[in-house]
């Protein structure tokens, strides 16, 4: 019970957490002679999805008066950071890590794409964003509708993959009312913590059943330079629990298998990214990173995934190279 109690005590912290924004809208798109006034807001949470924000922040309606196309509808608005768009269905924090974040683990300094330390934290906060209401990125980034509903189906969806791999089916989601299934996506809409709750807990199985794998994909930030492509995600089927004797591969179902032990981040990079974790226990070259924060390597990945998911069901971690 004291565990579930500090698991929950968690989960409301990483719902609470927000990220100062700066957003101006793209210079190419203001009639403006100078820069426009940039549109300043802390987001909370940094759960919030992407896209969201050009809806529930009124941003078309702040930047109107400055717009030179002025019929531009604000589903048709983009985010991009330093040139890069950024993907409309992840949450603003895990963008944020992934392309401007300090690295946690030595008190402000700043890790950027190319992995040299450049600036400390103070230079990363407020985040400084562009939107852009034109010239949408048809090939970085599926186009919106005007009634949201493709982004609530890529939601949809990923609440079914985390379903399947926590479960082996994805039934639960499924068989959801359609009023809990709407219900869940306003609550991520709104950052309504407690109906989520409500609503997640009838997707997840209690603490004293395991996951039978445990939903977590690895972001990997490349380098401009190194001729592939600026993002790679990584990601495999994981058990709770892997043999205690194991040194490579993950669990089996075999009836007389070796005693188990809990699957860590550690181990659980080690086996994915052995060269980039030659160790389970301490981050040599990288190290992992999960809103915002530094993750232990001895965290066992399914209270990682009870406590620390997106609203989607997943714990996406970044993987930030040490300099």
């Amino acid at each position: 019970m004291e565990n579930q109690a500090s698991l929950s005590s968690i989960q409301r912290a990483v719902w609470d957490g927000k990220l100062p924004l700066q957003i101006t809208l793209a210079s190419s798109e203001s009639r403006t002679y100078d820069q426009t006034d940039p549109y300043l807001v802390t987001i909370p949470p940094r759960q919030a999805l992407n896209h969201i924000m050009c809806t529930k922040l009124t941003l078309r309606a702040f930047f109107s008066p400055s717009l030179i196309e002025p019929k531009s509808r604000p589903h048709e608005g983009w985010f991009s950071f330093e040139g890069v768009p950024l993907k409309w269905h992840l949450p603003v924090g895990l963008l944020y890590d992934l392309y401007a974040g300090a690295d946690p683990a030595s008190k402000g300094t700043r890790i950027d794409e190319t992995d040299h330390p450049t600036s400390s934290l103070s230079d990363t906060l407020p985040w400084r964003l562009t939107v852009h209401f034109s010239d949408w990125p048809d090939e970085e980034l599926v186009r919106l509708d005007a009634d949201g509903m493709v982004m609530h189906d890529a939601f949809i969806n990923s609440v079914k993959e985390a379903d399947f791999l926590r479960n082996g089916t994805a039934k639960g989601i499924m068989t959801l009312s359609k009023e809990d299934s709407a219900g869940l996506w306003q609550a991520v809409q709104d950052v309504d913590l407690p109906s989520f709750q409500r609503i997640s807990n009838i997707l997840l199985s209690p603490p004293n059943q395991p996951f039978r794998n445990v939903p977590i994909r690895f972001f990997l930030p490349l380098s401009p330079d190194s001729g592939s492509p600026s993002l790679k995600i990584v990601q495999s089927p994981l058990p709770p629990s892997i043999p205690a004797t194991a040194n490579t591969g993950q669990s089996t179902n075999l009836r007389n298998s070796p005693p188990s032990q809990v699957q860590t981040i550690g181990s659980a990079l080690h086996w994915l990214l052995p060269n980039l974790f030659p160790s389970r226990r301490t981050p040599v070259l990288a190290k992992p990173v999960l809103h915002g924060a530094a993750v232990p390597m001895s965290a066992p990945i399914e209270e990682l995934v009870r406590c620390c998911a997106y609203g989607d069901g997943w714990a996406y971690i970044v993987i930030r190279m040490m300099g």
